[in-house]
């Protein structure tokens, strides 16, 4: 269950936005979040499924002052607004393959369950153009 996971270069990577509704706490959605991972690896974690791995991440609130260009870097009131109280990152073999394991009815049913504790959810794919890790020394 946390095992690191190996991203192999040239697969896709999905990023969903989740974003709760007032009153819910990441607490109240962890076991929906954990039943819909382990539908995906448990049913998509092949060859034909095309899962490879995934994590899931909570908002800690923090803006990297470093790291943002433009327009006005200080923290906003309130940072989820903009980025959501949860992300799932997924990374996969193929965009067709994520679309097929997510248009399934087992897939559907748990989405949904979390689904209702949202305000706003949103998924977009990436293609990989790099990865790479430190150099021995």
């Amino acid at each position: 269950m946390f095992n690191p996971i190996e991203i192999p270069f040239g697969c896709v990577m999905l990023f969903n936005v989740v974003d709760l509704k007032p009153g819910v706490a990441v607490e109240d959605v962890e076991l929906v979040l954990g039943e819909m991972c382990n539908v995906v690896k448990n049913n998509y974690g092949d060859d034909l499924g095309g899962f490879i791995g995934g994590q899931v991440y909570r908002n800690a609130g923090f803006v990297s002052d470093e790291g943002s260009v433009g327009g006005n870097t200080s923290k906003p009131p309130r940072v989820k607004q903009n980025m959501g109280d949860v992300v799932i990152v997924t990374y996969w073999k193929s965009f067709e393959q994520h679309e097929k394991s997510h248009a399934d009815k087992l897939f559907k049913e748990k989405f949904q369950a979390l689904a209702a504790f949202c305000d706003n959810t949103f998924e977009v794919g990436y293609e990989m153009l790099w990865q790479g890790t430190p150099e021995d020394h």
